[in-house]
């Protein structure tokens, strides 16, 4: 799903919202989430998950191509962490439990 299709699904389940309003609520909260984690902040979505920023240090590469050895300068990269209940919902949708899989151990034995 891209953001637009996100809009057009909130604008769906919304019909008192206009289109463009969604589009600017959803562009508000990705907005604050990038400024939070530029800021070195983590933002937490309870039920859905956990943004953060991860620091990568220096390091020394190689160029695959010519294997030369080449500096890689150190990066900050986000980071997301599923919540506990998006990963359960994961889990359940799929069909898949614990007392469906082949190599559960069965809960008599």
């Amino acid at each position: 799903m891209i953001k637009s299709e996100l809009v057009q699904r909130i604008a769906e389940h919304n019909p008192h919202l206009y289109q463009r309003d969604v589009e600017n609520i959803v562009n508000a909260i990705l907005d604050e989430i990038v400024a939070a984690l530029a800021r070195g902040d983590r933002v937490e979505l309870r039920g859905f998950g956990a943004f953060s920023v991860k620091h990568r240090p220096a390091r020394a590469g190689r160029n695959p191509r010519t294997g030369e050895h080449v500096p890689v300068d150190q990066k900050s990269v986000p980071f997301f962490k599923t919540g506990k209940e998006m990963r359960e919902r994961l889990n359940r949708e799929s069909g898949e439990t614990d007392a469906s899989r082949v190599d559960a151990p069965k809960a008599d034995a």
